[in-house]
């Protein structure tokens, strides 16, 4: 009896050498890239938000459930599908056990992990509640994720009828009207107006030296508007147009708003300090307007000021709604802050699915009536000609 445990006892051993073997040589291959090329092809590696999410997810039962932080991320590893994103997570699990923050470790894969990730991670290592912080941030993962699908299947009808009248229109345009033309410019009668104006849109789509020059300047005012929208000014201009674009403004306020409210909630429950959670909001919001008035309301906070009058005299106080600060006073007086924002951050979940359904109602039919008058106009300019060519073969 003695010898058959000594036996399994040593398979046992065997058997976590030869994981332990397998993790090693993993790891190897990517150290081996500090070999520059591997290393920035994980640096800029991008990965599915499905696995994303499901990372989050394990994380957060595994440290809930009492495992090492860097045991949870080795076992995590041994179970990823992409083989990019399982050598990602050994090697955070490796930052981890040689010392560094999990969140300083995570900042590494600025291309995985987002600016609101890592902030809510860090936050979460100063509370010691990284569980219910990994839970939270699964919700977002989630929420956005489905927000996305919505927003995709709502385009996907109106993308086919473009497909669809690009496919006919060229039909027309290069097959049908060029035989109209002949027959017009052989009896020595001009074509109607619109179709005039058709043909020369066609002769132009058919002249390739133009056609590079328009590609090329499309092309060239394309990365200007890439690297503009990263500068402050290109910045403030497009998240002007997000906040205050009719209809469309008020979901992306709605979304900024619910974030904010969940992480602060989030956060004050778990005993971290009120200005803590207001950088990492300030972190968490990818809207120019927004993070100057999280900033100013952390510079009054520090002043004195309470959260609620903080908000009130800030310069962009109009993005949040009155009824919030009135709440949020409540909240700060009754001591009881955290579970009114939390509160806050439910009823404008719903306040933003309702503005997502607004969003998607309007998208579908304002498409369909573009792409109608579009579609009806070159048609009208085709059955012109078609209408007329019995008395132009009679003349």
């Amino acid at each position: 009896m003695a010898t058959l445990m000594t036996q399994t006892d040593e398979r046992q051993a065997d058997n976590v050498d030869q994981a332990e073997a397998v993790r090693e040589e993993a790891l190897g291959s990517l150290r081996s890239t500090h070999n520059l090329q591997w290393s920035r092809h994980l640096y800029k590696a991008r990965i599915k938000n499905t696995d994303l999410i499901l990372f989050a997810t394990q994380l957060s039962v595994m440290l809930d459930s009492g495992v090492v932080l860097s045991d949870a991320l080795d076992a995590i590893a041994e179970q990823a599908g992409d083989e990019r994103f399982k050598l990602i997570i050994l090697d955070i699990s490796e930052r981890v056990k040689s010392g560094e923050t999990f969140s300083h470790a995570i900042a590494s894969y600025p291309n995985i992990f987002s600016s609101m990730f890592i902030s809510m991670v860090k936050a979460s290592e100063a509370s010691g509640q990284m569980a219910e912080m990994l839970t939270v941030l699964t919700g977002y993962l989630n929420f956005e994720a489905e927000t996305r699908k919505r927003i995709l299947g709502a385009l996907t009808y109106p993308l086919i009828m473009v497909l669809m009248a690009i496919a006919a229109t060229g039909t027309l345009m290069f097959f049908v009207l060029p035989r109209f033309t002949t027959i017009y410019e052989s009896r020595g009668t001009a074509l109607p107006k619109l179709t005039q104006v058709l043909v020369g849109f066609s002769t132009a789509l058919a002249n390739f030296e133009l056609m590079t020059m328009v590609l090329t300047s499309l092309i060239l005012f394309g990365a200007f508007m890439h690297y503009w929208i990263r500068t402050v000014t290109g910045r403030r201009v497009i998240d002007a147009m997000k906040i205050r674009t009719p209809v469309i403004g008020t979901m992306f306020t709605d979304m900024v708003v619910t974030r904010s409210m969940r992480i602060m909630a989030t956060m004050v429950n778990t005993g971290v300090r009120l200005l803590d959670a207001i950088r990492v909001i300030q972190g968490c919001v990818d809207n120019y307007y927004f993070q100057q008035l999280w900033l100013e309301v952390d510079d009054r906070i520090q002043d004195g000021y309470q959260l609620s009058e903080a908000i009130l005299v800030a310069k962009d106080s109009d993005l949040i709604a009155p009824g919030i600060i009135q709440m949020l006073r409540a909240g700060e007086k009754s001591g009881k802050l955290g579970d009114v924002c939390d509160k806050v951050s439910l009823f404008y979940e719903k306040k933003l699915e309702a503005s997502i359904r607004a969003v998607m109602a309007m998208i579908e039919p304002l498409m369909i009536t573009i792409l109608g008058a579009i579609i009806g106009t070159i048609a009208i300019a085709l059955l012109l000609p078609v209408f007329r060519v019995s008395s132009v073969i009679a003349h």
